[in-house]
């Protein structure tokens, strides 16, 4: 049996733009995808926390050190610059692995740096 588990997490990441003229995606910074093992292509849902929109996109690669966060296509009529999101990605995980598991959680800051990286979501509120 497999289980569907969080592999990546880029916590309150701030988007930069939004461009609705354009094929679909969410851009990232390589070095944040980097960061969390998240690439290119890959398929992630977006939570936005300024209005409760939930949805899945797939990522393309944003310059390196750009800190870009820039929903694309249909997704960008569900943000605004500046809303906050999180960025998650899952994987399937073999039962016998399931408690050795570990995501990489990176939190972010207001200019999309990360400011923390973590290898479990903690029982408590992260701001």
């Amino acid at each position: 049996m497999f289980r569907t588990m969080m592999k990546a997490k880029i916590h309150r990441a701030r988007v930069t733009e939004s461009n609705l003229n354009y094929v679909g995606s969410i851009t990232i910074d390589e070095d944040i995808m980097d960061a969390v093992d998240i690439v290119e292509n890959e398929k992630v849902q977006i939570v936005n926390n300024n209005n409760g929109a939930r949805f899945e996109t797939y990522v393309i690669k944003g310059p390196r050190g750009s800190k870009v966060i820039c929903l694309n296509g249909a997704a960008a009529r569900l943000v605004q610059k500046d809303d906050v999101v999180i960025i998650l990605s899952y994987v399937l995980v073999e039962e016998a692995k399931v408690a050795t598991h570990e995501p990489r959680v990176a939190i972010m800051d207001e200019n999309n740096q990360i400011v923390e990286m973590l290898a479990t979501e903690p029982a408590s509120t992260v701001l």
